[in-house]
């Protein structure tokens, strides 16, 4: 039986003339659509001989499968390329999504630079060669009042760039309760090592004082670090030293407070309830000598590490010749520097999405929910609102929870799991969340644009 359907296999020459497979040569390509050809036959073959034929032992199965999972592999394959999805979760600044989508003038600003040559490392007033970031980075220094700053391709690369340059062959001193790991495995202790310095512990995980920095500091001392604990909190029976404290303790040793702000918050957000976010301008007048922070959490920009400071510092970082390999290229500095005119105008919060998203009242997202239930054409689904909550995500303020009204869907056709899959199967894909065995859509990080592609995607869900 094996080898009696092992010849009813096709040769891919026979597959690749087949009237319906032509379309899809058009689209992907004749040679491609061969190599996949090859991979399905390959793993049909080992199947027959392993099942002895017995679920295929047709010609005419045989050619459906074939073609079943020849389409399945390019719908694969087009799955797990980078596209863009709508985030109804209601996590403002998804990891997994991609973090902060960028405001408009951003976008704008890539296009003009993308789409054209442009003047990265030109100086338009001499004629001369250049310096790449210089305008991003005095508008760095007018909005946040640093005396210079540099940018990396990520807060990790900043971190590590940083100890680098001022502490390589020499000691950091780090609390003990701000040895923190981040997503990815991201963890300071080794980031330190990485760098070529070595790590002094101070203090317990709960409690470190200014002492226990004081008499840490030896002649192989070359920064004290504080690391904000941007995705846990220590509550209870805890106690560190005010920023100030450490900075006139560095001032009076003549060493260098650095401080990595991990998610780089320019606006106070504690009038909407969002504490422990301390923003760079902060840090900078408190006395640190460095800063560093991402550029994609709630700055709303795109991935970057931005490090701040005094102007010898920052001279000396950008002097290392890691600078080189983690440098950004033309379209981040064309996004950020959007992105930080949004600030420097004071339009941050009506033009970047993350700021937006952040600031909309549960008032103003249970109007937006009950306008889109009116608008969807939902029949065959159950829809109610119910009262939520939405979360920063991005490992920022991790006790924050801000109230939503969320859109809850079930129905007596599909469970939530079947329902969860079809939507994020859709084109484009929507990512929901699933709570008390009801699918939810939270409008607090859906743009009105996307609006009218959920609502189409609920449109073809109750259909089905």
């Amino acid at each position: 039986m094996p080898q009696q359907t092992l010849r009813s296999l096709p040769s891919i020459d026979q597959l690749l003339h087949r009237e319906t497979l032509q379309t899809l040569i058009a689209e992907k390509g004749r040679d491609a659509v061969r190599d996949r050809l090859r991979d399905v036959i390959g793993e049909l073959r080992q199947e027959i001989i392993n099942a002895n034929g017995n679920n295929l032992a047709d010609a005419a199965k045989l050619d459906e499968e074939i073609e079943v999972r020849l389409h399945s592999s390019f719908t694969r394959r087009r799955q797990a390329q980078t596209q863009r999805v709508i985030n109804a979760t209601g996590v403002v600044l998804h990891t997994n999504l991609g973090r902060a989508p960028l405001s408009q003038k951003a976008l704008a600003a890539i296009h003009e630079v993308a789409a054209d040559y442009c003047n990265l490392e030109y100086d338009l007033a001499t004629g001369r060669r250049g310096k790449r970031g210089t305008g991003l980075e005095a508008s760095l220094r007018e909005l946040l009042g640093s005396e210079a700053a540099a940018v990396v391709n990520n807060c990790a690369a900043a971190v590590l760039i940083t100890l680098n340059t001022l502490a390589e062959g020499g000691e950091v001193i780090v609390s003990r309760g701000e040895l923190i790991e981040i997503g990815g495995s991201f963890r300071i202790p080794d980031v330190i090592a990485k760098s070529g310095a070595r790590i002094r512990e101070v203090g317990t995980t709960n409690r470190t004082r200014i002492g226990d920095y004081e008499k840490a500091i030896n002649e192989n001392t070359r920064v004290i670090l504080r690391a904000h604990p941007s995705n846990y909190r220590i509550v209870g029976f805890t106690e560190k030293p005010s920023l100030e404290e450490l900075a006139e303790l560095a001032r009076r040793h003549n060493l260098p407070l650095f401080e990595d702000l991990g998610s780089g918050c320019l606006i106070d957000l504690n009038p909407l309830g969002i504490h422990d976010e301390p923003t760079a301008g902060y840090s900078l007048k408190a006395g640190c000598s460095v800063v560093s922070f991402s550029g994609d959490k709630l700055l709303g920009g795109p991935q970057a590490g931005i490090i701040l400071g005094e102007a010898d510092l920052i001279r000396r970082i950008k002097s290392n010749p890691l600078m080189r390999a983690l440098r950004v290229d033309k379209l981040t500095y064309a996004a950020l520097e959007a992105t930080i005119e949004s600030y420097a105008s004071g339009r941050a919060v009506e033009e970047i999405p993350v700021a937006a998203a952040l600031h909309a009242t549960k008032e103003e997202i249970t109007r937006r929910a009950k306008s889109f239930i009116r608008r969807a054409k939902t029949a065959g689904l159950q829809v109610k609102l119910i009262d939520g909550h939405s979360v920063i995500g991005g490992g920022s303020a991790p006790e924050t929870q801000l109230p939503t009204k969320l859109i809850s869907l079930w129905s007596e056709r599909m469970t939530a799991a079947e329902i969860e899959e079809r939507l994020r199967l859709n084109n484009p894909p929507v990512i929901a969340r699933i709570v008390d065995d009801h699918l939810t859509l939270d409008l607090r990080t859906v743009s009105r644009k996307a609006e009218k592609e959920l609502s189409a995607a609920l449109s073809r869900l109750a259909a089905a």
